[in-house]
């Protein structure tokens, strides 16, 4: 049981292995070696669907009289980029001046690493749970999110589990541990709009029918005016063009297509259904705007593709998860955690089908960069708070 009390060894085994999705890399192994002497018993379904590749998963429990604590997070990582610009290889776990360096340091094999050191040691100090706790683990958060949390989660259903409350372990915190947790995250929903004109030369534009034009027309209407204001809750519903592209090459040809890409981050004022009338609303009426068509009578001829599935908007509002929580944090780190939902998606949209969940983690700081790393010091840290948390949630 010793080596799974050591939240940095415990780190130093999982950076260890190159798990870039949707690569188990040996992580899951190294995650139930650290599991198994504690007492859980562990399961790795594979889960398959046509057009994407295979994933690995774990699950593990361990059972006990009371409620239900799942924790839950990924072992998969980021690509590592151009390796030679390390200051260290991305998979050594060197530690220099009271950092460990490594991908998925903190995104998040730390947070994981962490949690598993937390249970370890309030199992040397309480001999029995007071409850069921379990790992939640998959290997494709970083990429399609098809056959990881989501699936898990049915089959573990299915088996006949059942949860009270979750803890998602992704980096939440901004600057210093203690700062924030996660207690809801907004929707994500993108699309892609292609506009159809007439290639045509430039010099002979009353012949062609210049597609850009249309697509700028179209791109305006969603970017003015605001979606909402925001709300008690949640920030200003956002949306950003993210590609722009006409496939042409040529400086004196109109071309025949123009397409756009764009990913809006909403709020609870909408639902993805709604956003989606909406910002149809917004492009009929855009497309009979003749304001950069001059001569033209004919509204924009486009089609919009939704992209990938979209992410529900969610707020968690357990009193006892998230008390339980802020105590713990603030019992360790003396500070008293913002409650927020900024930022991106994580698998909680997921969990929040089946059981109350927040997120908590250490700083993100690096996440996603050349020389990712953790402050030693808060792996210890984050122990610390995942034992408080783990003690106080089955008093």
């Amino acid at each position: 049981m010793k080596s799974s009390t050591d939240p940095v060894r415990n780190l130093a085994q999982l950076i260890a292995c190159p798990s870039v999705t949707p690569a188990e890399g040996g992580a899951l192994t190294a995650l139930q070696a650290m599991l198994a002497p504690l007492g859980f018993a562990v399961e790795r379904p594979v889960f398959s669907e046509d057009g994407t590749p295979d994933v690995e998963n774990l699950y593990a429990r361990r059972s006990g009289n009371g409620p239900h604590l799942m924790f839950a997070g990924h072992t998969d990582v980021v690509p590592v980029g151009d390796e030679a610009a390390w200051t260290y290889p991305p998979f050594s776990a060197a530690t220099h001046n009271g950092e460990m360096y490594g991908r998925g340091a903190v995104d998040m094999k730390g947070g994981i690493a962490c949690f598993a050191a937390a249970v370890g040691r309030y199992l040397e100090k309480n001999r029995e749970l007071k409850g069921s706790i379990s790992f939640l683990i998959t290997g494709d958060e970083e990429g399609p999110s098809i056959n990881g949390t989501g699936k898990l989660l049915e089959w573990a259903k299915a088996k006949g589990e059942s949860w009270d409350a979750a803890i998602v372990g992704e980096p939440t915190n901004p600057d210093k541990l203690g700062d924030m947790i996660k207690i809801g995250r907004r929707g994500s929903l993108s699309g892609t709009i292609v506009v159809q004109g007439v290639q045509g030369h430039v010099a002979y534009p009353h012949l062609a029918d210049n597609p850009v034009r249309g697509l700028v027309t179209l791109v305006d209407s969603l970017l003015y005016p605001a979606f909402d204001k925001g709300t008690k809750d949640f920030q200003t519903t956002n949306l950003e063009i993210t590609t722009i592209d006409v496939g042409n090459p040529a400086v004196n040809v109109i071309p025949a297509k123009a397409t756009a890409t764009f990913n809006v981050r909403f709020n609870d004022t909408w639902t993805d259904e709604t956003l989606m009338a909406e910002i149809h609303n917004r492009l009929d009426k855009a497309a009979g705007r003749r304001k950069l068509r001059p001569g033209k009578k004919a509204p924009v001829n486009y089609e919009l593709i939704w992209r990938d599935r979209p992410s529900h908007v969610f707020l968690t509002r357990d009193e006892k998860l998230i008390g339980t929580l802020t105590s713990s944090v603030e019992a360790i780190t003396g500070k008293r955690p913002q409650l927020s939902t900024s930022g991106g998606t994580s698998d909680a949209r997921f969990i929040k089908d089946y059981c109350p969940v927040v997120e908590f983690g250490l700083v993100g700081q690096t996440m996603h960069m050349v020389d990712e790393r953790v402050a030693i010091a808060d792996l210890e840290i984050l122990t610390q708070i995942y034992e408080r948390f783990i003690a106080d949630f089955f008093a």
